[in-house]
Protein backbone atom coordinates (compact mmCIF):
# COMPACT_ATOMS: atom_id res chain seq x y z
CA UNK A 1 0.00 0.00 0.00
CA UNK A 2 1.33 3.42 -0.92
CA UNK A 3 2.05 6.16 1.58
CA UNK A 4 -0.80 8.22 0.11
CA UNK A 5 -3.26 5.41 0.51
CA UNK A 6 -2.03 4.74 4.02
CA UNK A 7 -2.45 8.39 5.02
CA UNK A 8 -5.92 8.53 3.50
CA UNK A 9 -6.96 5.34 5.28
CA UNK A 10 -5.60 6.52 8.58
CA UNK A 11 -7.56 9.73 8.36
CA UNK A 12 -10.88 7.89 8.16
CA UNK A 13 -10.24 4.77 10.25
CA UNK A 14 -12.23 4.38 13.48
CA UNK A 15 -9.15 4.76 15.67
CA UNK A 16 -8.98 5.78 19.35
CA UNK A 17 -9.22 9.48 18.67
CA UNK A 18 -9.67 10.56 22.29
CA UNK A 19 -6.48 8.96 23.69
CA UNK A 20 -4.51 9.96 20.59
CA UNK A 21 -5.63 13.57 20.95
CA UNK A 22 -4.67 13.67 24.64
CA UNK A 23 -1.25 12.12 23.94
CA UNK A 24 -0.55 14.51 21.08
CA UNK A 25 -1.68 17.47 23.19
CA UNK A 26 0.72 16.50 25.99
CA UNK A 27 3.65 16.33 23.57
CA UNK A 28 2.65 19.67 22.03
CA UNK A 29 2.29 21.45 25.38
CA UNK A 30 5.61 20.01 26.60
CA UNK A 31 7.49 21.41 23.61
CA UNK A 32 5.56 24.70 23.45
CA UNK A 33 6.19 25.38 27.14
CA UNK A 34 9.92 24.95 26.71
CA UNK A 35 10.16 27.71 24.10
CA UNK A 36 9.51 30.33 26.81
CA UNK A 37 9.57 28.66 30.22
CA UNK A 38 13.35 28.92 30.66
CA UNK A 39 13.50 32.68 29.94
CA UNK A 40 12.44 33.81 33.40
CA UNK A 41 14.85 31.40 35.08
CA UNK A 42 17.96 32.73 33.30
CA UNK A 43 19.08 35.09 36.12
CA UNK A 44 18.88 32.23 38.63
CA UNK A 45 20.78 29.91 36.26
CA UNK A 46 23.40 32.60 35.79
CA UNK A 47 24.05 32.82 39.52
CA UNK A 48 23.93 29.08 40.10
CA UNK A 49 26.28 28.20 37.23
CA UNK A 50 28.63 31.17 37.62
CA UNK A 51 28.08 32.49 34.10
CA UNK A 52 28.02 35.95 32.56
CA UNK A 53 24.92 37.33 30.83
CA UNK A 54 26.34 36.64 27.35
CA UNK A 55 27.25 33.10 28.34
CA UNK A 56 23.89 32.22 29.90
CA UNK A 57 22.05 33.52 26.81
CA UNK A 58 23.43 30.48 24.99
CA UNK A 59 20.95 28.39 27.01
CA UNK A 60 18.24 29.93 24.83
CA UNK A 61 20.28 30.31 21.64
CA UNK A 62 21.44 26.68 21.49
CA UNK A 63 17.85 25.39 21.79
CA UNK A 64 16.40 27.79 19.20
CA UNK A 65 19.12 27.20 16.59
CA UNK A 66 19.11 23.40 16.98
CA UNK A 67 15.32 23.20 16.72
CA UNK A 68 15.27 25.47 13.65
CA UNK A 69 17.89 23.39 11.81
CA UNK A 70 16.40 19.96 12.60
CA UNK A 71 12.70 20.82 12.11
CA UNK A 72 12.78 20.59 8.28
CA UNK A 73 14.17 17.05 8.65
CA UNK A 74 10.84 15.86 10.06
CA UNK A 75 9.32 14.98 6.69
CA UNK A 76 12.29 12.91 5.52
CA UNK A 77 12.71 11.05 8.83
CA UNK A 78 9.00 10.19 9.00
CA UNK A 79 8.98 8.88 5.43
CA UNK A 80 12.19 6.89 5.89
CA UNK A 81 11.63 5.42 9.37
CA UNK A 82 7.90 5.81 10.07
CA UNK A 83 6.08 8.72 11.69
CA UNK A 84 5.26 6.86 14.93
CA UNK A 85 8.86 5.73 15.48
CA UNK A 86 10.21 9.24 14.94
CA UNK A 87 7.52 10.75 17.19
CA UNK A 88 8.17 8.35 20.06
CA UNK A 89 11.96 8.66 19.75
CA UNK A 90 11.62 12.46 19.83
CA UNK A 91 9.53 12.31 23.03
CA UNK A 92 12.03 10.00 24.72
CA UNK A 93 14.99 12.13 23.68
CA UNK A 94 13.28 15.37 24.68
CA UNK A 95 12.29 14.04 28.11
CA UNK A 96 15.74 12.61 28.87
CA UNK A 97 17.56 15.77 27.79
CA UNK A 98 15.13 17.83 29.90
CA UNK A 99 16.17 15.80 32.95
CA UNK A 100 19.81 16.29 32.04
CA UNK A 101 19.27 20.07 31.72
CA UNK A 102 17.83 20.10 35.23
CA UNK A 103 20.80 18.12 36.56
CA UNK A 104 23.47 20.19 34.77
CA UNK A 105 26.34 21.29 37.02
CA UNK A 106 28.04 23.84 34.77
CA UNK A 107 27.47 26.06 31.75
CA UNK A 108 28.99 23.67 29.21
CA UNK A 109 26.67 20.85 30.26
CA UNK A 110 23.45 22.84 30.16
CA UNK A 111 24.25 24.40 26.76
CA UNK A 112 25.02 20.94 25.34
CA UNK A 113 21.86 19.40 26.82
CA UNK A 114 19.72 22.32 25.63
CA UNK A 115 21.14 21.84 22.12
CA UNK A 116 20.17 18.16 22.24
CA UNK A 117 16.77 19.12 23.66
CA UNK A 118 16.23 21.36 20.62
CA UNK A 119 17.24 18.51 18.28
CA UNK A 120 14.67 16.12 19.77
CA UNK A 121 12.00 18.76 20.34
CA UNK A 122 12.06 20.10 16.78
CA UNK A 123 9.76 17.39 15.43
CA UNK A 124 7.19 17.32 18.24
CA UNK A 125 4.87 20.12 17.09
CA UNK A 126 4.79 19.30 13.33
CA UNK A 127 4.37 15.57 14.01
CA UNK A 128 1.57 16.18 16.48
CA UNK A 129 -0.26 18.30 13.90
CA UNK A 130 0.25 15.69 11.17
CA UNK A 131 -1.00 12.86 13.43
CA UNK A 132 -4.19 14.77 14.28
CA UNK A 133 -4.85 15.67 10.63
CA UNK A 134 -4.65 11.97 9.72
CA UNK A 135 -6.61 10.81 12.79
CA UNK A 136 -9.68 12.93 12.02
CA UNK A 137 -11.61 13.09 8.72
CA UNK A 138 -11.37 16.32 6.74
CA UNK A 139 -14.77 17.60 7.88
CA UNK A 140 -13.55 17.45 11.50
CA UNK A 141 -10.17 19.08 10.93
CA UNK A 142 -11.45 22.35 12.39
CA UNK A 143 -12.23 21.00 15.89
CA UNK A 144 -9.05 18.88 15.80
CA UNK A 145 -6.89 21.91 15.00
CA UNK A 146 -8.68 23.85 17.76
CA UNK A 147 -7.53 21.28 20.31
CA UNK A 148 -4.03 21.12 18.88
CA UNK A 149 -3.75 24.90 18.65
CA UNK A 150 -4.67 25.15 22.32
CA UNK A 151 -1.37 23.52 23.22
CA UNK A 152 0.67 25.50 20.70
CA UNK A 153 -0.79 28.87 21.65
CA UNK A 154 -1.26 28.47 25.39
CA UNK A 155 2.19 26.94 25.91
CA UNK A 156 4.18 30.13 25.13
CA UNK A 157 1.63 32.22 27.05
CA UNK A 158 1.72 30.14 30.24
CA UNK A 159 5.42 29.34 29.97
CA UNK A 160 6.70 32.52 31.67
CA UNK A 161 3.99 32.25 34.34
CA UNK A 162 4.79 28.64 35.20
CA UNK A 163 8.53 29.22 34.89
CA UNK A 164 8.38 32.22 37.22
CA UNK A 165 6.33 30.31 39.80
CA UNK A 166 8.60 27.23 39.76
CA UNK A 167 11.74 29.37 39.99
CA UNK A 168 10.35 31.58 42.76
CA UNK A 169 9.01 28.84 45.04
CA UNK A 170 11.19 25.84 44.15
CA UNK A 171 14.31 25.95 41.98
CA UNK A 172 15.18 26.75 38.36
CA UNK A 173 15.89 23.06 37.77
CA UNK A 174 12.17 22.29 38.10
CA UNK A 175 11.63 24.29 34.92
CA UNK A 176 13.09 21.24 33.16
CA UNK A 177 11.95 18.48 35.53
CA UNK A 178 8.31 19.45 34.89
CA UNK A 179 8.57 17.77 31.46
CA UNK A 180 8.91 14.25 32.91
CA UNK A 181 5.20 13.47 33.55
CA UNK A 182 4.18 15.04 30.20
CA UNK A 183 6.76 12.96 28.35
CA UNK A 184 5.87 9.65 30.03
CA UNK A 185 2.12 10.00 29.47
CA UNK A 186 2.56 11.12 25.85
CA UNK A 187 4.94 8.22 25.10
CA UNK A 188 2.64 5.56 26.51
CA UNK A 189 -0.40 7.03 24.76
CA UNK A 190 1.31 7.14 21.36
CA UNK A 191 2.72 3.65 21.80
CA UNK A 192 -0.71 2.17 22.55
CA UNK A 193 -2.98 4.00 20.13
CA UNK A 194 -1.16 5.59 17.19
CA UNK A 195 -0.71 3.51 14.04
CA UNK A 196 2.57 3.44 12.17
CA UNK A 197 2.70 4.87 8.65
CA UNK A 198 4.24 3.06 5.70
CA UNK A 199 7.98 3.41 5.18
CA UNK A 200 9.29 4.76 1.91
CA UNK A 201 12.61 2.90 1.53
CA UNK A 202 13.32 4.68 -1.75
CA UNK A 203 13.34 8.14 -0.15
CA UNK A 204 16.79 9.63 -0.55
CA UNK A 205 18.39 12.20 1.69
CA UNK A 206 19.20 15.45 -0.09
CA UNK A 207 22.40 16.37 1.75
CA UNK A 208 23.09 19.51 -0.27
CA UNK A 209 19.55 20.86 0.26
CA UNK A 210 19.70 20.15 3.98
CA UNK A 211 23.14 21.76 4.28
CA UNK A 212 22.03 24.95 2.52
CA UNK A 213 18.83 25.22 4.56
CA UNK A 214 20.71 24.52 7.80
CA UNK A 215 23.24 27.22 6.96
CA UNK A 216 20.52 29.76 6.13
CA UNK A 217 18.23 29.03 9.10
CA UNK A 218 21.05 28.56 11.61
CA UNK A 219 22.77 31.82 10.62
CA UNK A 220 19.45 33.70 10.61
CA UNK A 221 18.53 32.49 14.11
CA UNK A 222 22.00 33.31 15.42
CA UNK A 223 21.76 36.81 13.94
CA UNK A 224 18.30 37.43 15.44
CA UNK A 225 19.24 36.05 18.84
CA UNK A 226 22.55 37.87 19.24
CA UNK A 227 21.85 41.05 17.27
CA UNK A 228 20.37 42.92 20.20
CA UNK A 229 23.40 42.42 22.45
CA UNK A 230 25.99 43.09 19.71
CA UNK A 231 24.41 46.32 18.33
CA UNK A 232 23.29 44.59 15.13
CA UNK A 233 25.20 45.54 11.97
CA UNK A 234 27.80 47.47 13.90
CA UNK A 235 29.14 44.01 14.79
CA UNK A 236 31.23 41.98 12.33
CA UNK A 237 29.65 38.77 13.64
CA UNK A 238 26.13 39.94 12.77
CA UNK A 239 27.22 41.08 9.28
CA UNK A 240 28.79 37.67 8.59
CA UNK A 241 25.71 35.83 9.91
CA UNK A 242 23.41 37.97 7.75
CA UNK A 243 25.49 37.22 4.63
CA UNK A 244 25.54 33.49 5.42
CA UNK A 245 21.77 33.48 6.05
CA UNK A 246 21.05 35.21 2.72
CA UNK A 247 23.47 32.97 0.80
CA UNK A 248 22.20 29.75 2.38
CA UNK A 249 18.50 30.53 1.79
CA UNK A 250 19.14 31.69 -1.80
CA UNK A 251 21.08 28.53 -2.68
CA UNK A 252 18.41 26.39 -1.01
CA UNK A 253 15.56 27.93 -3.02
CA UNK A 254 17.55 27.53 -6.24
CA UNK A 255 18.38 23.94 -5.28
CA UNK A 256 14.85 22.67 -4.57
CA UNK A 257 13.59 23.88 -7.95
CA UNK A 258 16.46 22.33 -9.90
CA UNK A 259 17.23 19.07 -8.05
CA UNK A 260 15.54 15.82 -9.07
CA UNK A 261 14.77 14.76 -5.48
CA UNK A 262 14.91 17.94 -3.36
CA UNK A 263 14.92 18.11 0.42
CA UNK A 264 11.51 19.84 0.45
CA UNK A 265 8.92 18.99 -2.20
CA UNK A 266 8.26 21.96 -4.54
CA UNK A 267 4.67 20.66 -4.81
CA UNK A 268 4.07 22.22 -1.39
CA UNK A 269 4.41 25.70 -2.83
CA UNK A 270 2.10 24.96 -5.76
CA UNK A 271 -0.80 24.75 -3.31
CA UNK A 272 -2.07 28.33 -3.05
CA UNK A 273 -3.72 27.97 0.36
CA UNK A 274 -0.58 26.49 1.87
CA UNK A 275 1.73 29.12 0.34
CA UNK A 276 -0.46 32.01 1.51
CA UNK A 277 -0.82 30.23 4.86
CA UNK A 278 2.98 30.36 5.29
CA UNK A 279 2.93 34.16 4.89
CA UNK A 280 -0.01 34.37 7.28
CA UNK A 281 1.54 32.17 9.97
CA UNK A 282 4.69 34.29 9.80
CA UNK A 283 2.63 37.33 10.84
CA UNK A 284 0.79 35.30 13.51
CA UNK A 285 4.15 34.21 14.90
CA UNK A 286 5.20 37.84 15.20
CA UNK A 287 1.98 38.73 17.03
CA UNK A 288 2.13 35.70 19.30
CA UNK A 289 5.35 36.48 21.12
CA UNK A 290 6.00 40.21 20.71
CA UNK A 291 3.39 41.32 23.22
CA UNK A 292 4.55 38.67 25.68
CA UNK A 293 8.07 40.01 25.26
CA UNK A 294 7.13 43.66 25.84
CA UNK A 295 4.61 43.46 28.68
CA UNK A 296 6.72 41.75 31.43
CA UNK A 297 9.49 44.39 31.48
CA UNK A 298 6.87 47.16 31.09
CA UNK A 299 4.98 45.92 34.15
CA UNK A 300 8.08 45.14 36.23
CA UNK A 301 10.39 48.05 35.38
CA UNK A 302 7.91 50.90 34.95
CA UNK A 303 4.94 49.89 37.11
CA UNK A 304 6.81 47.96 39.82
CA UNK A 305 4.89 44.67 39.68
CA UNK A 306 6.69 41.60 41.14
CA UNK A 307 7.37 38.70 38.74
CA UNK A 308 4.67 36.44 40.19
CA UNK A 309 2.00 39.13 39.81
CA UNK A 310 3.11 39.75 36.23
CA UNK A 311 2.54 36.09 35.47
CA UNK A 312 -0.96 36.25 36.95
CA UNK A 313 -1.81 39.38 34.93
CA UNK A 314 -0.67 37.79 31.68
CA UNK A 315 -2.31 34.39 32.22
CA UNK A 316 -5.85 35.55 31.20
CA UNK A 317 -4.48 35.96 27.67
CA UNK A 318 -4.46 32.17 27.53
CA UNK A 319 -8.05 32.08 28.82
CA UNK A 320 -9.10 34.29 25.90
CA UNK A 321 -7.34 31.90 23.51
CA UNK A 322 -9.09 28.87 25.01
CA UNK A 323 -12.51 30.55 24.73
CA UNK A 324 -12.00 31.48 21.08
CA UNK A 325 -10.69 28.03 20.20
CA UNK A 326 -13.79 26.46 21.73
CA UNK A 327 -15.93 28.82 19.64
CA UNK A 328 -13.90 28.10 16.50
CA UNK A 329 -14.34 24.37 17.02
CA UNK A 330 -18.11 24.87 17.14
CA UNK A 331 -18.11 27.12 14.07
CA UNK A 332 -16.03 24.74 11.96
CA UNK A 333 -17.87 23.79 8.79
CA UNK A 334 -20.58 26.39 9.45
CA UNK A 335 -18.75 29.70 9.04
CA UNK A 336 -16.18 30.45 6.31
CA UNK A 337 -12.67 30.20 7.81
CA UNK A 338 -11.70 33.41 6.00
CA UNK A 339 -14.31 35.39 7.94
CA UNK A 340 -12.90 33.95 11.18
CA UNK A 341 -9.43 35.09 10.12
CA UNK A 342 -10.70 38.63 9.51
CA UNK A 343 -12.31 38.66 12.96
CA UNK A 344 -9.08 37.39 14.53
CA UNK A 345 -6.98 40.09 12.86
CA UNK A 346 -9.42 42.83 13.90
CA UNK A 347 -9.51 41.62 17.53
CA UNK A 348 -5.71 41.29 17.73
CA UNK A 349 -5.14 44.73 16.20
CA UNK A 350 -7.80 46.30 18.46
CA UNK A 351 -6.12 44.91 21.59
CA UNK A 352 -2.75 46.25 20.45
CA UNK A 353 -4.31 49.65 19.71
CA UNK A 354 -5.74 49.67 23.24
CA UNK A 355 -2.21 49.02 24.54
CA UNK A 356 -1.08 52.22 22.79
CA UNK A 357 -3.31 54.03 25.31
CA UNK A 358 -1.41 52.62 28.32
CA UNK A 359 0.22 55.00 30.77
CA UNK A 360 1.92 54.77 34.14
CA UNK A 361 -1.42 54.90 35.96
CA UNK A 362 -3.08 51.84 34.38
CA UNK A 363 -4.58 49.15 36.60
CA UNK A 364 -4.16 45.39 36.50
CA UNK A 365 -7.63 45.12 34.95
CA UNK A 366 -6.44 47.11 31.91
CA UNK A 367 -3.71 44.52 31.31
CA UNK A 368 -6.10 41.60 31.85
CA UNK A 369 -8.81 43.07 29.59
CA UNK A 370 -6.51 43.76 26.64
CA UNK A 371 -4.84 40.38 27.11
CA UNK A 372 -8.18 38.53 26.92
CA UNK A 373 -9.13 40.41 23.72
CA UNK A 374 -5.77 39.58 22.15
CA UNK A 375 -6.11 35.94 23.20
CA UNK A 376 -9.53 35.81 21.54
CA UNK A 377 -8.02 37.23 18.36
CA UNK A 378 -5.12 34.76 18.29
CA UNK A 379 -7.52 31.82 18.67
CA UNK A 380 -9.57 33.05 15.72
CA UNK A 381 -6.36 33.36 13.72
CA UNK A 382 -4.40 30.24 14.49
CA UNK A 383 -7.03 27.50 14.20
CA UNK A 384 -8.83 28.60 10.99
CA UNK A 385 -5.46 29.30 9.39
CA UNK A 386 -4.13 25.83 10.27
CA UNK A 387 -7.32 24.28 8.91
CA UNK A 388 -7.49 26.19 5.62
CA UNK A 389 -3.75 25.94 4.92
CA UNK A 390 -3.95 22.13 4.85
CA UNK A 391 -7.46 21.79 3.42
CA UNK A 392 -6.26 21.41 -0.16
CA UNK A 393 -2.84 19.85 0.54
CA UNK A 394 -2.33 16.23 -0.51
CA UNK A 395 -2.04 13.84 2.51
CA UNK A 396 1.41 12.64 1.38
CA UNK A 397 2.72 16.19 1.89
CA UNK A 398 1.20 16.78 5.34
CA UNK A 399 4.19 15.85 7.50
CA UNK A 400 6.57 17.94 5.41
CA UNK A 401 3.99 20.75 5.31
CA UNK A 402 3.45 20.83 9.07
CA UNK A 403 7.22 20.97 9.66
CA UNK A 404 7.59 23.93 7.29
CA UNK A 405 4.51 25.58 8.82
CA UNK A 406 6.01 25.36 12.32
CA UNK A 407 9.41 26.53 11.10
CA UNK A 408 7.99 29.67 9.48
CA UNK A 409 5.94 30.42 12.62
CA UNK A 410 9.07 30.16 14.77
CA UNK A 411 11.03 32.40 12.39
CA UNK A 412 8.20 34.94 12.60
CA UNK A 413 8.40 34.81 16.39
CA UNK A 414 12.19 35.35 16.35
CA UNK A 415 12.07 38.20 13.84
CA UNK A 416 9.15 39.86 15.64
CA UNK A 417 10.91 39.81 19.00
CA UNK A 418 14.15 41.12 17.49
CA UNK A 419 12.35 44.00 15.77
CA UNK A 420 10.38 45.18 18.81
CA UNK A 421 13.39 44.95 21.15
CA UNK A 422 15.58 46.87 18.70
CA UNK A 423 12.92 49.53 18.14
CA UNK A 424 12.34 49.76 21.89
CA UNK A 425 16.00 50.46 22.58
CA UNK A 426 16.39 53.06 19.81
CA UNK A 427 13.08 54.78 20.66
CA UNK A 428 14.03 55.09 24.35
CA UNK A 429 17.18 56.98 23.33
CA UNK A 430 15.36 59.16 20.81
CA UNK A 431 12.52 59.93 23.23
CA UNK A 432 14.95 60.74 26.04
CA UNK A 433 16.80 63.20 23.80
CA UNK A 434 13.50 64.78 22.72
CA UNK A 435 12.13 65.14 26.25
CA UNK A 436 15.43 66.43 27.63
CA UNK A 437 15.17 69.45 25.30
CA UNK A 438 12.37 70.77 27.48
CA UNK A 439 14.48 70.54 30.64
CA UNK A 440 16.05 73.99 30.74
CA UNK A 441 16.27 76.73 33.41
CA UNK A 442 13.44 78.80 31.97
CA UNK A 443 10.96 75.92 31.70
CA UNK A 444 7.74 76.90 33.48
CA UNK A 445 7.01 73.31 34.57
CA UNK A 446 10.51 72.86 35.99
CA UNK A 447 10.32 76.17 37.88
CA UNK A 448 6.95 75.15 39.31
CA UNK A 449 8.29 71.77 40.42
CA UNK A 450 11.33 73.40 42.04
CA UNK A 451 9.16 75.98 43.81
CA UNK A 452 6.89 73.29 45.23
CA UNK A 453 9.86 71.24 46.46
CA UNK A 454 9.18 68.26 44.14
CA UNK A 455 12.65 68.42 42.66
CA UNK A 456 15.74 70.56 43.16
CA UNK A 457 17.70 70.75 39.85
CA UNK A 458 20.46 72.64 41.65
CA UNK A 459 21.70 69.51 43.46
CA UNK A 460 23.25 66.28 42.11
CA UNK A 461 20.45 64.25 43.73
CA UNK A 462 17.81 66.47 42.15
CA UNK A 463 19.38 66.15 38.72
CA UNK A 464 19.61 62.36 39.13
CA UNK A 465 15.92 62.10 40.07
CA UNK A 466 14.99 64.38 37.18
CA UNK A 467 16.96 62.24 34.70
CA UNK A 468 15.38 59.06 36.09
CA UNK A 469 11.88 60.46 35.52
CA UNK A 470 12.74 61.57 31.98
CA UNK A 471 14.09 58.08 31.26
CA UNK A 472 10.91 56.55 32.71
CA UNK A 473 8.69 58.70 30.50
CA UNK A 474 10.88 58.02 27.46
CA UNK A 475 10.65 54.25 28.04
CA UNK A 476 6.87 54.45 28.41
CA UNK A 477 6.56 56.23 25.06
CA UNK A 478 8.88 53.66 23.47
CA UNK A 479 6.65 50.77 24.58
CA UNK A 480 3.57 52.54 23.20
CA UNK A 481 5.38 53.09 19.88
CA UNK A 482 6.10 49.34 19.68
CA UNK A 483 2.45 48.53 20.35
CA UNK A 484 1.43 50.97 17.60
CA UNK A 485 3.86 49.37 15.15
CA UNK A 486 2.46 45.89 15.84
CA UNK A 487 -1.08 47.22 15.35
CA UNK A 488 -0.19 48.22 11.78
CA UNK A 489 1.69 44.96 11.15
CA UNK A 490 -1.43 43.00 12.13
CA UNK A 491 -3.74 45.09 9.95
CA UNK A 492 -1.30 44.75 7.03
CA UNK A 493 -2.05 40.99 6.96
CA UNK A 494 -5.73 41.59 6.07
CA UNK A 495 -5.19 41.50 2.26
CA UNK A 496 -3.79 37.96 2.59
CA UNK A 497 -7.30 36.72 3.40
CA UNK A 498 -8.37 37.59 -0.18
CA UNK A 499 -5.73 35.22 -1.59
CA UNK A 500 -7.08 32.17 0.29
CA UNK A 501 -9.51 29.79 -1.36
CA UNK A 502 -12.75 29.00 0.43
CA UNK A 503 -14.01 25.61 1.55
CA UNK A 504 -12.64 22.93 -0.80
CA UNK A 505 -14.76 20.38 -2.56
CA UNK A 506 -15.16 16.92 -1.06
CA UNK A 507 -12.34 15.45 -3.04
CA UNK A 508 -9.94 18.27 -2.54
CA UNK A 509 -6.68 17.42 -1.00
CA UNK A 510 -7.24 13.68 -1.28
CA UNK A 511 -5.21 13.20 -4.43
Amino acid sequence: MSAVASAGAASHAPVHRGPITVSVMLATIMQALDTTIANVALPHMQGSLGATYDQISWVLTSYIVAAAIVMPLTGFLSARFGRKRVFMASIVGFTITSMLCGAAMNLTQIVLFRLLQGVFGASLVPLSQAVLLDTYPRERHGPAMALWGLGVMVGPILGPTLGGWLTEYYDWRWVFYINLPFGLLAWFGLGLYVRETDIDATRRFDLMGFAMLSLGIGALQMMLDRGGTLDWFASTEIVVEAMLAGLGLYLFVAHIFTHEHPFIEPALFRDRNFSVGLLFIFVVGMILLTTMTLLPPFLQSLLGYPVVDVGLLLAPRGIGTMISMFIVGRLSGRVDARLQLVLGLLLASFSQWEMTQFDLDITGWDVVRTGIVQGLGLGFLFVPLSTIAFSTLAPRLRTEGTALFSLVRNIGMSIGVSIVITKLSSNVQANHAGLAQFIEPFSFALRQAAASGVVDPGTPLGLSLLDAEVTRQAATLAYLQDFRMMTWVTLAALPLVLLLRGRPSTGAGQR
